[in-house]
């Protein structure tokens, strides 16, 4: 499959200090080590000319202070608190100008935020998604493109995950239920 740059986006998901160095709050060496696929899938969009999104998980210290149920300081700890070195996205990814960054505060980084309207108002299609962790905000998050008429691509080998078998099901899940799954050698643009 071939994609038109001028109507696919690069979704990068959560590539933070907190799920990706070895300090970080919930640090998964998967994470770490796809920091670099990551990198060759933001590479490939920019010098195809594709517009670049990076999502940031990031949580204000009193965000769950009412919950009734979801809470994810109860189920994981305290992790990429708003304004932390923990919630910056990692230094070996090049953060540019032109990109779009999204700041989340759920799995899902089109709920309550402009990451839909950005989008549209720029006529995407198509987001190739990577990041961390692959069962958890990237499948949400791709889950919830697919739900809104986006064409989600998981790019399998460019995940980030706690445990094996974790990216294995987000993978399958994706591809069976809602979008594509590809690897990044796979990955080509239209050229103008």
């Amino acid at each position: 499959m071939t994609y038109d740059p001028e109507r696919t986006a690069i979704i990068v998901v959560d590539m933070q200090n907190g799920f990706c160095h070895p300090d970080g709050s919930l640090y998964a060496p998967a994470s770490e080590k796809a920091t670099e696929p990551v990198r060759d899938v933001i590479e490939r969009g920019r010098d195809a000319g594709a517009q670049i999104v990076f999502t940031r998980d990031v949580h204000p210290p009193e965000q769950f202070a009412d919950a009734h149920y979801y809470d994810e300081f109860e189920r994981w700890g305290e992790h990429v608190v708003e304004g932390s070195w923990d919630a910056e996205i990692v230094e070996d990814l090049d953060v540019r100008d032109e990109d779009h960054v999204v700041e989340k505060h759920t799995y899902d980084a089109f709920y309550r935020t402009e990451l839909d309207g950005w989008l549209r108002a720029r006529n995407i299609r198509d987001l190739l998604i990577c990041g961390t962790l692959a069962n958890v905000c990237v499948l949400h998050t791709a889950g919830s493109a697919g739900l809104r008429d986006y064409r989600p691509v998981v790019v399998r080998d460019a995940l980030g995950f706690i445990e094996a078998d974790h990216r294995a099901y987000a993978v399958e899940h994706a591809d069976w239920l809602f979008g594509e799954v590809i690897e990044r050698d796979e990955i080509e643009f239209l050229e103008r």
